[in-house]
């Protein structure tokens, strides 16, 4: 198990009205230590965009509950995806995304040094991510949510520990365990 979030470069998009037309944005690297260094992230991370359950309850729940994240001393919230940053950014507007960053991993190497990279071309998805969750405080990671039955093509697409619910628990737990010690 990972002490620590990989050292990549993520290739995200950001809105530049000089652009013009349609599509304004320009291309902007953020790399890990960017997102992660000195700050509390929850990144929760799944198998793709406008699919089911990470559409109808995964990223719906997280955004729901982003104030009560951010009230228990999380700084940013993160979903992320093996998807490029047009279809992530199509996605976002698709739900009515507000809070939640959606950080796009198009070729997978955050998710493969990750350790969670599997195969699901039985659904025909090709590479995508496992499902699951991390808190992380300044690029350490803390805890970790992982769903069950990892592995390629599998059968069923696990969803009962990774959602915004349980990282929620846990934080306020943590919290409170904390105040009893004091």
């Amino acid at each position: 198990m990972r002490t620590h979030v990989p050292n990549v470069t993520f290739k995200t998009r950001v809105r530049d009205e000089s652009v013009g037309g349609d599509n304004p944005f320009n291309w902007k690297d953020l790399s890990t230590d960017e997102l992660f260094s000195g700050k509390t992230v929850v990144l929760f991370a799944l198998p793709g965009a406008f699919t089911p359950t990470c559409s109808t309850s995964h990223l719906p729940r997280y955004e729901a509950l982003y104030d009560d994240f951010k009230d228990a001393g999380v700084d940013e919230v993160v979903c992320l995806s093996v998807n490029d940053a047009f279809v992530m950014h199509q996605w976002g507007v698709s739900q009515g995304r507000k809070n939640v960053f959606l950080l796009p991993d198009g070729s997978g190497r955050f998710t493969r040094k990750m350790g969670m990279l599997v195969d699901k071309d039985n659904l025909g998805f090709g590479y995508r991510s496992w499902r699951y969750s991390m808190l992380v405080r300044d690029g350490k990671i803390e805890k970790m949510f992982i769903e069950a039955d990892f592995g390629d093509n599998c059968p069923t697409d696990p969803f009962e520990v990774s959602d915004a619910d349980t990282m929620l628990n846990y934080i306020r737990g943590e919290a409170a365990s904390k105040e009893k010690v004091a």
